[in-house]
């Protein structure tokens, strides 16, 4: 397989309420299984909301924020079982009374292409963000970013083929 330098991706969807939501990224630049060039997705960073923005719950409440990376569109969170999961994480808070403890924060990826030896190949053109919140506003963060880290290679035509196949 024929390897290019690493280059990045960056993508973004706003959070709507309590609703779920995705943003589709364009990826036909790179990929073209008819003619064997796929992605390899090496590794994603994903930031919560706009630096300036507030992480920790209301008092006495509890927020989950989450994202998801697939390679199909999806109508709502899908869990890893779903074969078009290429990354999940979230970021949960929790807060009890004001003042009197302090905020629980924590992030988390349940799954991404960097707990993966090799990365993962993506052979369709379309990947989609999506994203979920438990809380009205998601808890003051207005959207969730990612980069990717990537490269393209060259697969044989009838496994490029194959691959674009299977993350339909």
């Amino acid at each position: 397989m024929a390897k290019t330098d690493s280059f990045f991706i960056r993508a973004s969807t706003s959070f709507n309420g309590t609703t779920f939501t995705q943003s589709s990224i364009d990826l036909g630049a790179y990929v073209d299984a008819l003619g064997k060039s796929v992605l390899r997705i090496h590794n994603i960073s994903v930031q919560w909301g706009n630096p300036v923005d507030s992480i920790v719950p209301a008092a006495s409440s509890s927020s989950v924020n989450a994202f998801q990376l697939t390679t199909q569109s999806q109508a709502a969170m899908v869990s890893l079982t779903d074969k078009s999961v290429v990354a999940s994480g979230k970021l949960s808070g929790l807060m009890g009374n004001a003042g009197v403890t302090t905020p629980i924060v924590s992030t988390a990826l349940d799954i991404a292409p960097q707990h993966w030896t090799n990365g993962y190949l993506v052979g369709v053109e379309q990947i989609y963000l999506g994203v979920d919140s438990n809380v009205a506003g998601a808890q003051d963060i207005d959207a969730c970013f990612i980069m990717l880290e990537c490269t393209v290679e060259t697969l044989s035509s009838s496994a490029a083929m194959a691959l674009a196949l299977s993350q339909q």
